[in-house]
């Protein structure tokens, strides 16, 4: 789920339409604007803008949602958009691409999965069991609950302000 950008566009193709190329079997769905005349495989399913009312049911309805970052987003890394948190906060099992600093919000391997292209995300993909993706899902939700809260994030940002170390970091 993501709208349409130059800075994004070849990402999708390589993380999200070439798996679904080969992974021909399995039902991806693609939402955000722009996407409609992108040519893709019959297994693609596209609706376009996806109401922030929505987000919560597009994020719980697959076994997997896949996070793509902006370009430059992926290149410096340590900022994850908000998708993560969201798809994480509605307990869906995270793929994305991989990024500096990601061990920082979730735990690869148990709390999201990561993958360094589209290869790694078919390969994901298939070795995806329904039980897998929940508990992934599951242990995403734990950790955004407890660690990436609007209320933490301002005690973070609190303690930083007053020279107060949090959590193991240093202010």
């Amino acid at each position: 789920m993501g709208n349409r950008l130059p800075d994004r566009e070849a990402r999708v193709e390589e993380y999200f339409l070439g798996p679904a190329q080969t992974l021909i079997q399995m039902k991806f769905l693609l939402g955000g604007a722009g996407w409609g005349d992108k040519p893709r495989t019959p297994n693609v399913e596209y609706f376009d803008h996806v109401y922030t009312r929505d987000h919560n049911a597009f994020n719980c309805t697959p076994t997997a949602v896949l996070n793509v970052s902006r370009e430059s987003m992926a290149r410096y890394g340590y900022s994850p958009a908000t998708r993560v948190f969201e798809a994480a906060g509605a307990g869906a099992c995270l793929i994305t691409d991989a990024w500096e600093g990601l061990e920082h919000f979730l735990e690869p391997g148990d709390e999201i999965l990561v993958a360094r292209n589209g290869p790694e995300v078919a390969e994901h993909l298939r070795q995806l069991t329904p039980a897998r993706a929940e508990a992934i899902g599951h242990a995403a939700y734990q950790r955004v609950l407890a660690d990436h809260t609007y209320a933490k994030r301002a005690a973070t940002v609190e303690a930083a302000l007053e020279g107060r170390e949090m959590r193991g970091i240093a202010a």
